[in-house]
């Protein structure tokens, strides 16, 4: 009895002990606007400016670094930095919080870093990861990152970034979700939940941003960094819907973008911060710029210097400013001159500290500085197990002529040939964190080693280097292939090919590659390639020759096992392309989603004064939510809930039909809806994703699945920028991608 007494006092004590440790986290918005409140009055107006300042670490940066900045740690304890990033591990984190601790007011700092695709473990890169169309694994592997970072002392990620990008010469593509709105809002959700977790202030959460606000990813000719030309209607309708959705979400900041818009920068656009983002959306968190992005108005012409700079970038709405020493040595200065007004900068600096408060910063200052907690939280087995499957569920196959796919652990021999068989770094790509030098990468030829039966041979000849001009390697390369049952060839870019300033003209595959992979091809035998890289490349060649191949992107840590899985058929690939596959840069850019013309070419043969190209098929030669699985799936009897197809009012109606795995193999197809608005003012696209639904079947097992439409799925944006569903006939459209519908219906909206 003693025993039961002292343990149910115990865990009494605990839970009370529990509850006040997270006071903080439920602490009303008004508890914390009168702390922030009764902080702010005591605050000199440098203490106000400071915390509107942020400055590199003394890490690598991510941008032009600023030179001359003095000794960071005395700004710091001067009360004149309210952000720092780039800093990593709680002992280097704990260096600048003590400096912090030292300033007048005792303000902790927010500490930032660019978790783009995991921390201590590395993930696909995002445009993968949008491949599995599987947003409880996109939260999840954010869930994970957001855990690892926090242990290390970060509590503030700049990511996700959901930009939508249409064109992939543009480097920074790697970073998104891919072409599509309402793909892209269902995945910055995603990720916005795991990186937050259920509130901010847990210890092992981070501060999520919604980057790059806005209309990045539409850079004239994919340069980065280039200026933006649109419609407002564009604009709202694809530009702007992952925004919202990370902002529904209750993501805690946004970073503006680099990029002009119409003529005005984005950091210095009042339209965008102040009218769209904190007015008609209510948004509650803080805007940081992005790096130097304040100062970089003084390129693009818009200002003359930093005080100029400092004045617009207030006014439009920005209140971070990242590395552009804009605001620490100008905003006094204008105030001073009546140009800015104080209650300009203390609602900038409530809306940053109200971010601390929430954080549960002001109550602890090292709550994410936990030495114990960063050595137990990084790089766990089920988190890395994670990951393998994470990675697989990203490759898509592109072809699978003859089922070369998946290869037989019996096979006598197998030659694997290319510049990245046994690469391990580069299989983490562009935007990976060096956090463990001795982090164990899996190659593919380490992945394959692992799953070949114990009679097979394994055959390794480069070939080439990625950008190689010389093709003296071939010659071993075709030795080995002509030794083996089959050949796989490991091609692609490498990391620093495809990321911010990554910008290409030429995305064909690199170097010589394609003709090694003609060479290898001659020798008859069967040969598989897969394809690593941070964007969609061209390969007609091997598309139209090759028959089997796998995009792999950067698959991160568990690379090399999740493509192994994949070719011996431990899993069975269900990616499905977010972005379109051009066939020519000259179709650039290229998606899904246009609008019809006064002449529409209906196929690829149909040019005389069409809307066509005269020398290339209009066609991609990869559609967006294109992907090939072992096995196949057929559609078959539609149904509705109703025998009219009307809707009229807040009337709802539902599809069904049967989906059939009709193979050999167990696989998961993801069901896309699509809808066309057949008659509308303004236009709408020829197909608009509404809906998916990723189902997995056994062999020859049927499952009945269920769309349900109602007025808000058929809505867009009319010439007033309301959301709106005018009446009229709305095609539905479902299918295994956008350019393979399998059954088709139309409904009728009426008033």
């Amino acid at each position: 009895m003693i025993k039961a007494y002292t343990q149910a006092t115990f865990i009494f004590l605990f839970i009370c002990f529990t509850a006040v440790g997270n006071y903080v986290f439920a602490q009303s918005d008004t508890a914390i606007d009168k702390r922030v409140a009764t902080l702010l009055a005591k605050m000199t107006l440098d203490e106000k400016i400071g915390q509107m300042n942020q400055y590199n670490g003394d890490w690598d940066a991510t941008g032009p670094v600023t030179k001359d900045v003095g000794n960071k740690l005395d700004e710091i304890r001067e009360g004149r930095v309210g952000a720092v990033l780039n800093i990593m591990g709680t002992a280097h984190v704990k260096t600048f919080q003590d400096a912090a601790m030292k300033s007048r007011l005792k303000i902790p700092l927010l500490f930032g870093q660019d978790v783009i695709h995991g921390y201590r473990i590395t993930f696909p890169i995002p445009l993968a990861e949008a491949c599995s169309w599987d947003m409880d694994m996109i939260e999840k592997a954010e869930r994970i990152a957001a855990t690892e970072a926090s242990a290390s002392g970060i509590n503030w990620t700049f990511a996700p970034m959901v930009d939508i990008a249409r064109d992939p010469r543009w480097g920074r593509v790697m970073e998104g979700a891919g072409e599509d709105p309402f793909l892209g809002a269902r995945i910055a959700s995603a990720r916005v939940t795991g990186f937050q977790g259920d509130s901010l202030g847990s210890t092992d959460a981070v501060m999520a941003c919604a980057k790059h606000f806005a209309a990045y990813g539409a850079a004239i000719g994919g340069r980065d960094y280039n200026s933006v030309d649109m419609s407002n209607y564009t604009l709202w309708s694809i530009y702007l819907p992952p925004f919202k959705a990370a902002l529904d979400a209750g993501v805690a900041t946004f970073m503006n973008s680099f990029n002009d818009l119409n003529g005005i920068p984005a950091t210095g656009n009042s339209y965008l911060q102040r009218d769209v983002l904190k007015g008609k959306w209510d948004f509650k968190g803080f805007v940081v710029s992005d790096w130097g992005s304040i100062g970089e108005m003084i390129n693009h012409g818009y200002v003359k210097d930093n005080y100029e700079a400092a004045q617009v970038a207030i006014t439009a709405g920005n209140d971070m400013d990242m590395e552009s020493r804009s605001y620490i040595n100008n905003l006094k200065q204008l105030m001073a001159d009546g140009k800015v007004p104080v209650s300009m900068i203390d609602e900038s600096v409530t809306r940053i500290l109200r971010k601390k408060f929430e954080l549960g910063l002001f109550d602890d200052p090292y709550k994410f500085i936990n030495a114990q907690r960063e050595r137990t939280s990084l790089n766990r087995p089920e988190n890395v197990e994670f990951a393998r499957d994470m990675a697989r569920k990203s490759i898509v196959l592109l072809k699978n002529d003859k089922q070369v796919l998946p290869l037989s652990k019996d096979l006598k021999t197998i030659a694997l040939i290319g510049p990245l068989v046994k690469a391990k770094k580069e299989l983490k790509g562009f935007w990976s964190l060096d956090v463990d030098p001795k982090e164990n990468v899996v190659s593919l030829w380490e992945g394959m080693q692992k799953q070949i039966g114990p009679l097979t041979k394994m055959l390794y000849a480069p070939g080439c280097d990625i950008t190689d001009a010389s093709r003296i390697g071939f010659a071993d390369a075709i030795a080995a292939a002509k030794q083996a049952d089959v050949v796989v060839m490991a091609m692609g870019e490498k990391p620093d090919m495809t990321g911010e300033a990554k910008s290409k003209s030429n995305i064909h595959l690199p170097g010589v590659q394609e003709e090694l992979i003609k060479a290898v091809a001659a020798t008859g035998k069967p040969v598989i390639v897969i394809l690593m890289a941070g964007r969609p490349m061209i390969f007609n060649w091997t598309a139209d020759n090759v028959p089997g191949i796998l995009y792999a992107w950067w698959l991160g840590s568990e690379g090399g096992d999740a493509m192994a899985d994949v070719m011996f058929g431990a899993y069975n690939p269900s990616g499905k392309l977010t972005m379109t596959f051009p066939r020519s840069e000259g179709q650039i850019p290229i998606y899904y989603n246009h609008y019809n013309t006064g002449r529409p070419a209906l196929n690829d043969n149909d040019l005389f004064y069409k809307s066509a190209y005269i020398d290339l098929p209009n066609s991609p030669r990869y559609p967006f939510g294109y992907g090939l699985s072992y096995t196949t799936f057929q559609y078959s009897d539609l149904e509705s809930d109703k025998l009219t197809s009307t809707i009229k009012d807040n009337e709802t109606i539902s599809f069904s039909f049967l989906v059939e795995n009709t193979g050999k193999y167990a696989g998961e197809e993801t069901v896309q809806l699509y809808i066309r608005a057949l008659v509308s003012q303004p236009l709408r696209p020829v197909k608009e994703l509404r809906d998916f639904r990723k189902v997995r079947l056994l062999p020859g097992e049927k499952r009945r699945i269920v769309f349900t439409i109602n007025r808000a799925l058929l809505a867009g944006y009319n010439n007033n920028l309301d959301y709106v569903a005018h009446p009229g006939d709305y095609q539905l459209m479902f299918g295994s991608s956008s350019a393979d519908i399998r059954l088709q219906k139309t409904i009728q909206l009426v008033n």
